[in-house]
């Protein structure tokens, strides 16, 4: 049997609800969410009394329904997350990256993390369980840590800060689960003191109101690639407006910043890290003109 090109998979209804999507949330739906969008709405279509994804277009159309249409984009956004992922990066984040922010740091005693397009939250909680893992190195220190992503459902799940047993199977070693989650019925969530540490807030990269000052370590991973090139320098500015001179910027393994305009540049002692180029940059300029 032939595989129809990606065009031709987007067609009528299925086009429809893609267009929703991308209008809400900028993503465009990539050729394989596209085969299996009629699997990830079937739970919308149940909820609304729905008979397919045609009748859900139609729907959508008449505009008469915002919860439907909210419904139908957390439904095709892609919320894949796990904790530790991409263990090396921590590992980086944990050795190399967080000891260089509190050098230097050590006048102003914070430490600000933004985890942008969190999903139902593993990213920042990990980032919470190394930090308290060492409390006595942080000990006087303000520690803020802000997760946003636009997906309504995903933040709830990630506030409620419960979890499957699958989902803490997948990266969460034993010890950090017995020691900072508790038993939730057949699932698990993760205690108060480590849910007290992070700010989750529904907001949107091309229209944000959650963050603001300036942010040490900024991750955005495995966000960029669903965006167009225009989209993604967007938000690349964004994050930059973000940043002070010494900030990180952390992307998905499969990001690049190539060809994405001229906001960051490779960090020089972090592999994969990008530091803020302008920034950095006149940073350098006052240190050498002598500038106070």
């Amino acid at each position: 049997m032939a595989i129809p090109p990606p065009d031709a998979i987007l067609q009528g209804a299925a086009r429809i609800l893609s267009g929703l999507l991308e209008a809400r949330t900028g993503q465009i739906l990539s050729e394989g969410r596209a085969w299996r969008m009629e699997t990830a709405l079937r739970p919308v279509l149940r909820a609304h009394n729905l008979r397919d994804i045609d009748d859900l277009a139609a729907q959508v159309v008449r505009r008469r329904n915002a919860r439907l249409e909210e419904d139908v984009v957390n439904a095709l956004l892609n919320n894949e997350s796990s904790f530790f992922r991409d263990l090396q990066v921590f590992d980086m984040i944990h050795r190399q990256i967080l000891p260089r922010i509190q050098e230097d740091r050590q006048e102003e005693r914070t430490l600000r993390i933004w985890s942008a397009g969190c999903s139902t939250g593993q990213e920042a909680y990990s980032l919470a369980i190394r930090l308290r893992n060492e409390a006595a190195r942080w000990s006087g220190w303000r520690i803020e840590i802000l997760a946003t992503d636009i997906s309504s459902a995903a933040i709830e799940q990630a506030r409620s800060g419960i979890f499957s047993q699958m989902d803490v199977q997948r990266g969460l070693g034993v010890g950090d689960l017995i020691k900072w989650f508790e038993p939730h019925g057949e699932e698990w969530r993760a205690n108060a003191e480590l849910r007290r540490m992070i700010e989750f807030r529904q907001d949107n990269l091309f229209d944000p109101r959650a963050p603001s000052g300036e942010f040490d370590l900024l991750l955005c991973r495995n966000v960029l690639l669903y965006f167009t090139a225009e989209r993604r320098q967007a938000v690349l500015h964004l994050l930059a407006r973000h940043s002070h001179a010494g900030s990180v910027l952390l992307l998905g393994a499969g990001e690049t910043m190539i060809g994405q305009g001229d906001d960051f540049a490779p960090h020089a002692d972090f592999r994969g890290g990008y530091a803020p180029k302008a920034l950095a940059s006149n940073n350098a300029d006052r240190a050498m003109r002598g500038v106070g």
